[in-house]
């Protein structure tokens, strides 16, 4: 009779959304905030060394996916939740899914450092990435073959620059698809002729390009990002099942407080206010 009484709570714990586990918050999501959601974790369980922060990427899709099937309590996402998303959470478990930004972000292009090319418009950027434009000497560079990378589609980066950049146009067939950010980053470091995109605080040992609009040159910046100003600002979001109660609440309140926006900025991105 024990034995049985152990299996069935055995099996309704693991029933259990990842919210109903005492002492333990689970975050899942976007490669682009996994770093920040790392940092943040450390800080808050040296403060409250009774719960457990775990923290993991896979992109912001699967970290919306984990949420809506009960396997995080947090999803971390580089972009809005699309409606789809949130009428299945809504109906899943009956109440509207909480929204929380977090920082902010600007996606960047990234060139190799020896590029002569310093910007390009977002028309140029679509053009290169749906197949039009396929050398640099098309867009001012060399006169050499354009190596670029993207994020895969679960990606939530990938999805802005699918829906910002590219008008909702399917990126071409020759372009590379690379497992994270940092990915990215490293491919681009190494190969001269190369394009890829990500989060600004990942912008390391590349150049990070200008976005023309008219006349105007804008670099991705702090101020240009937090003004609006840069063309591919944006939110950095938390997704929950409902408005966050308990441990979860107080993580969320950690990291939007004045010490958690500190290491928004030690990170790399900026300031959700």
């Amino acid at each position: 009779m024990k034995s049985l009484l152990k299996l069935l709570l055995a099996v309704f714990l693991l029933a259990l959304p990842a919210a109903a586990q005492a002492g333990t918050v689970t975050i899942k999501g976007s490669d682009t905030m996994v770093i920040l959601g790392q940092r943040w974790a450390e800080a808050f369980m040296k403060k409250n060394p009774n719960i457990k922060v775990q923290v993991t990427g896979g992109g912001s899709g699967v970290g919306l996916a984990a949420l809506q099937n009960g396997t995080t309590d947090i999803a971390m996402s580089s972009r809005e939740m699309k409606k789809a998303e949130a009428d299945k959470l809504r109906a899943r478990y009956k109440a509207p899914p909480a929204q929380r930004s977090v920082a902010k972000d600007g996606v960047t292009f990234y060139v190799h450092q020896g590029n002569p090319v310093s910007a390009l418009t977002t028309e140029q950027l679509m053009k290169i990435y749906v197949g039009d434009i396929t050398s640099w000497k098309q867009v001012g560079g060399a006169d050499a073959p354009i190596v670029a990378y993207s994020r895969e589609n679960s990606s939530g980066t990938y999805v802005f620059v699918k829906d910002m950049v590219l008008d909702g146009e399917d990126f071409a067939p020759a372009i590379q698809t690379l497992p994270g950010t940092a990915a990215v980053v490293n491919a681009v470091s190494k190969e001269k002729n190369s394009l890829g995109y990500g989060g600004a605080a990942y912008a390391e040992g590349i150049k990070e390009l200008k976005v023309k609009k008219g006349n105007e040159e804008i670099a991705p910046s702090a101020d240009n990002i937090k003004s609006g100003k840069y063309p591919l600002a944006r939110d950095l979001f938390f997704y929950l099942r409902a408005e966050p109660t308990g441990d979860i609440k107080a993580f969320i309140d950690f990291a939007l407080s004045p010490e958690g926006q500190a290491i928004v900025t030690q990170v790399g991105y900026f300031l959700v206010k």
